[in-house]
């Protein structure tokens, strides 16, 4: 059991390192390179808003992608205190506290997984802004 947990751990902490040691990876400019930048900026489409007045493509996904990250912590959250009264009522049951500790165990590495995609999610939309401002 414990060698489980230890090898889901590990993997966890790679996957991580994996996300944030990688190099940056450029990827292909669709709308410069095939003149759908230049179209748009003719048509008035260009500065297109969502989700209201002075709020790019980029940033409503954001936005959308920030709330359902958010979202993910509060269950993170609600899992921590399950397992922990799980745990403190346990009242000495060994099959309680196995029970509660992988609640703990498994809520901890997906809010590990969690903060990775907000981590790559920033990273990438940072990197689409700053392209669009040019």
């Amino acid at each position: 059991m414990i060698k489980r947990q230890t090898n889901r751990l590990v993997g966890a902490i790679s996957t991580l390192g994996l996300f944030l040691f990688s190099r940056a990876v450029l990827a292909y400019d669709f709308a410069a390179s095939t003149g759908l930048d230049t179209t748009a900026k003719k048509t008035g489409h260009y500065s297109q808003r969502l989700f209201g007045a002075g709020t790019t493509l980029e940033g409503g996904i954001s936005a959308i992608i920030t709330v359902a990250l958010s979202f993910l912590g509060v269950i993170f959250l609600l899992l921590m205190i399950f397992g922990g009264i799980l745990w403190m009522t346990a009242r000495g049951n060994e099959k309680n506290v196995d029970k509660a500790k992988s609640i703990i165990f498994d809520s901890i590495i997906g809010l590990v997984i969690v903060i990775a995609a907000y981590a790559v999610t920033y990273f990438v939309t940072s990197i689409f802004v700053n392209q669009t401002m040019q």
